[in-house]
């Protein structure tokens, strides 16, 4: 008996948890479509907060935090769009549930981010991105007294940093690139700022070199004339740094002892928690790892004291989210593996030694041993650059015979990486071609992050470049070789860039790929550009180009220029309330395609963005492009499913 997708899907998604009292708060898709829910800490029937027609987005998507608990309100805060749209609003419904009410309607038709809550206090701070036009702005709101301050607003930000605990400095940013990010120190109340780390982009000198600050993962204010944050400044792959708020620009490297892990990663997190310790957080081979410790000012040292994620029954997985809750002294979170789904865990003691799993999601009717937990298939490129991939075999005990086809999958960014998350639309479907007698190669091409700050640079202006190389070379060179693989009977697939690369390597290398399938790609990288909000447009100019001075880069870059050497059958999957590659690009793709004669269809989710995240979709949706690859590569030794195959054109 075939497998069905229904059986991983059955698993249901537990997101975004946090402790309040004897409570716990998150996201799932329980009813079809991710919403909010609240149980007892000691186990009881999720309750629904919102109404069944209203949709969350996944977290990973949203800026800033995807709802707050105002217990002495008694409200939460939740950010709302319309079904994909990406227009967050932040709402309010009372602490048992209710009905959302806009909380600031003046922002309608714009993009909110809610960051740094402070539910002791009620203070909020939003940044709000005009959409519109290239504008962001920057704002602090007391939630008690309805107060809203506006503490800046620019082209390249302000961006909110961190907060000082009393709120009456904060630290802000502007940013012009990948790593290219100021720092300022900046009074509430005055809302003079200053710059502490990185040149503002007006002041540079243009014949002098300009180091960046590498900054990212987060800071923390330590006092009226210390900064602790996280920077490439002195490691590539990270590390933490001393800044003063002097304006001086001094900074200085911290030592970090008690690391646990080893493998090749990078740091991502930093964080202050209620308690006065720290979460350091890093990215080792794809896996989390979260640390607690603390820092001595005199020594310069971080010491790691706990392991939060990493090891034990957290380990070889992805840390969803993370929640300290102070009163409690103990943190809410999310795990998931390639292979298990997303659950609820509360860890608390003062050795942070009491895991407590709160859910037992599972895959339906599939034993463990038939789920792939893939393999290590790392390669040096055509360069002598190292590109970190893995590959997922189906299991022995399915029985398949003789090489696999293959489906190549590129994940989206390019500043991104695939990882074994359970949690993430891939993982699902990864498992479900494996199952279907697929084997799946998944390369972090160059760009990708986790492997450091040059690794994932080396994609900056080079969209189909070097990257491009990558993924040619590992089809020519490396898979060949590998006597499991059938490499003549390949399709390429890809969501957003992995969409636009998916686009470019069936274009351009069409004698590789007998099937191609692209999720919201970019097409043309003119319309593209053209058709992406306006307060995006300065940052992808510094990232692809400039559409008016580096227009033929980019048309040479395009896939659309390259689409009449297309051999392989196209499917285009597409949300119509996208706001990054919106529909048209989509639709253009497959126009062209018709017109020159070739084999194109389009399907487009009509309450969906830039992610396909509601259950009757999802099941569509991976049918849809697990039938087609049964299509159109050799199925050997078992019959494939071929219903579901209509496309909406």
């Amino acid at each position: 008996m075939s497998p069905r997708i229904e059986a991983l899907l059955a698993a249901r998604l537990f997101m975004a948890p946090q402790r309040v009292g004897e409570r716990l708060y998150f996201i799932s898709d329980l009813n079809g479509r991710l919403s909010l829910y609240v149980m007892d800490l000691g186990g009881s029937v999720p309750e629904p907060l919102l109404p069944p027609d209203v949709a969350l987005q996944n977290p990973h998507h949203m800026p800033g935090v995807p709802f707050v608990i105002l217990p002495n309100l008694n409200k939460i805060l939740v950010m709302l769009d319309d079904h994909g749209d990406e227009n967050y609003q932040p709402m309010l419904i009372d602490l048992e549930g209710g009905f959302p009410e806009p909380l600031f309607p003046q922002f309608a038709g714009m993009q909110v981010s809610v960051e740094h809550p402070d539910i002791e206090n009620n203070h909020i701070y939003l940044h709000v991105d005009a959409r519109k036009e290239a504008k962001n702005t920057l704002y602090h709101a007391n939630l008690a007294t309805g107060e809203l301050d506006e503490l800046g607003t620019g082209v390249h930000g302000p961006f909110f940093v961190c907060a000082s605990t009393d709120h009456r400095f904060m630290l802000t940013a502007d940013g012009y690139g990948i790593g290219d990010n100021v720092i300022y120190l900046q009074d509430r109340a005055t809302k003079q700022r200053k710059p502490i780390f990185g040149i503002p982009i007006d002041q540079r000198d243009p014949n002098e070199p300009y180091e960046i600050t590498g900054t990212g993962g987060g800071a923390a204010l330590i006092n009226d004339d210390y900064v602790l944050g996280v920077s490439m400044r002195f490691d590539d792959k990270y590390g933490l740094i001393l800044l003063r708020t002097d304006g001086s620009q001094q900074i200085e490297p911290v030592t970090i002892k008690g690391i646990k892990h080893e493998g090749i990663g990078e740091l991502d997190w930093f964080e202050k928690l209620a308690n006065g310790t720290f979460m350091l957080g890093y990215n080792i081979d794809g896996c989390s790892w979260r640390y607690e410790g603390s820092f001595d000012l005199a020594s310069r040292t971080f010491t790691i004291e706990h392991v939060l994620c990493g090891a034990g029954t957290l380990a070889n997985g992805v840390l969803e989210s993370i929640h300290y809750d102070e009163a409690s002294d103990s943190f809410a979170l999310s795990f998931s593996t390639a292979t298990s789904p997303t659950q609820i865990y509360t860890l608390e003691g003062a050795d942070r030694a009491t895991l407590t799993q709160h859910t037992r999601e599972k895959i339906l009717g599939i034993p463990n041993e038939h789920l792939a937990a893939g393999e290590d298939a790392s390669f040096v490129s055509h360069d002598g650059l190292r590109v970190s991939a893995r590959l997922y075999l189906p299991a022995p005990e399915l029985g398949f015979a003789g090489k696999r086809p293959l489906v190549y999958y590129i994940h989206g960014g390019p500043q991104s990486q695939e990882r074994p998350d359970f949690a993430w639309f891939s993982m699902p479907l990864i498992q479900f071609l494996t199952l279907n007698g697929f084997a799946v190669f998944v390369p972090n091409a160059r760009g990708s992050t986790g492997y450091g700050f040059d690794y994932m640079n080396r994609v900056t202006k080079d969209w189909g470049g070097q990257d491009r190389l990558d993924h040619v070379y590992a089809m020519t060179t490396i898979l060949p070789n590998d006597p499991r693989i059938d490499v003549a009977n390949a399709g390429v697939m890809g969501r957003s860039y992995g969409g636009y690369m998916t686009l470019t390597l069936a274009a351009r290398h069409p004698e590789l790929w007998k099937a191609a399938i692209d999720m919201f790609g970019p097409y043309d990288l003119l319309t593209f550009s053209d058709r992406i909000p306006e307060t995006w447009k300065p940052y992808f100019v510094t990232q692809i180009g400039d559409p008016v001075n580096e227009r033929e880069i980019l048309v040479e870059r395009s896939p659309k220029t390259y689409m009449d050497n297309l051999q392989a059958a196209m499917l285009v999957l597409q949300g119509a309330k996208d706001p990054r590659v919106i529909e048209q690009e989509s639709r253009d793709v497959v126009a062209h395609l018709q017109e020159l004669g070739k084999q194109a269809d389009i399907y487009v989710f009509e309450d969906e963005g830039h992610d396909v995240l509601k259950f009757a979709n999802k099941v569509r949706c991976y049918t849809m492009i697990t039938d087609f690859f049964v299509e159109h590569l050799a199925s050997q030794n078992r019959e494939r499913r071929t219903e579901n195959k209509e496309h909406r054109t």
